[in-house]
């Protein structure tokens, strides 16, 4: 089973994920950019959906660091983000493989996770 790793600090947003996902794909949550580069490192995620604003390590910077792991540097990483499309397309030059513009809705993460699963 292809596992998927939700970071984001709004529980309802992992929870979408969760609801949607679950049964077809083992699903990881972590509330935060520190958790998440933990559970990154122990689960090994086949795709990752990052939020970009978070407290602690910010998907800014948590992107730099998924890119410069000795493991996880190839995984597939989604931005999710509430802002412009400006810093969806910020996060795309610093590393994400693509983004998804908030309100999330089925539809967008299925489209996502048919296309970056393999």
């Amino acid at each position: 089973m292809k596992t998927v790793l939700v970071i984001d600090d709004v529980a309802g947003n992992r929870e979408i994920f969760a609801s949607l996902l679950e049964g077809e794909y083992k699903v990881v949550q972590a509330a935060d950019g520190r958790k998440g580069m933990e559970l990154a490192e122990s689960e090994k995620p086949d795709l990752i959906f990052m939020d970009v604003s978070m407290p602690e390590i910010g998907g800014m910077d948590l992107i730099r660091e998924f890119r410069k792991h000795p493991t996880l540097y190839a995984v597939p990483v989604v931005a999710i983000t509430a802002h412009s499309l400006y810093s969806a397309r910020k996060m795309v030059e610093r590393g994400c493989n693509d983004f998804l513009l908030k309100p999330l809705t089925p539809h967008k993460i299925k489209d996502m996770l048919d296309k970056w699963i393999y």
